[in-house]
């Protein structure tokens, strides 16, 4: 015995209505690379700490000249995870990345529609920091500091609607 209704189908066995299977979809991403750029940190209308910073990520093959190429991919982090990585990582720290993909869009001032791919970070674990690297010494999460000044200023504040938030 089967009832189709207009918002779909529903079967029912003996009066019991069978809910549709549940499709399995799965958005992660793994990364292990090196930042770019200092990361910047920025606070939501709502209080909600955003950082974001782009991870240098070798490609595994060689192209035809023999040469390893990397991917650059903007990372997106929030709340208490985004001032940690504000705080302890910084331009050329190495760290892994365990987020998904989302992708948006905006009008360029050009009037042209732009398009944006960045990772969510949902886990980010300090592997290196730039001054371990640099004289091969495990790895050292001192606060990250800047030579002119003792304290890392956070970056100009943009308004960021809190309903565009993915949670």
């Amino acid at each position: 015995m089967c009832q189709t209704t207009n918002k779909g189908v529903k079967d029912t066995i003996a009066g019991v209505v069978l809910a549709p299977p549940k499709e399995k979809i799965m958005n992660k991403v793994m990364l292990i690379g090196n930042l770019t750029r200092d990361p910047e940190l920025q606070t939501t209308n709502g209080g909600v700490s955003v950082c974001r910073f782009s991870l240098a990520v070798t490609r595994r093959f060689a192209n035809s000249d023999g040469e390893r190429e990397a991917d650059f991919i903007n990372i997106t982090v929030w709340r208490n995870q985004a001032e940690n990585c504000h705080k302890y990582l910084k331009k050329g720290s190495k760290c892994a990345v365990i987020g998904r993909i989302q992708t948006s869009s905006y009008d360029a001032p050009d009037g042209s529609k732009r398009y944006t791919t960045d990772v969510v970070a949902d886990e980010v674990e300090f592997i290196s920091s730039r001054n371990s690297s640099d004289s091969d010494e495990g790895s050292s999460f001192a606060p990250s500091e800047s030579k002119s000044s003792a304290k890392k200023e956070t970056a100009e504040l943009e308004e960021i609607d809190d309903d565009s938030l993915p949670f």
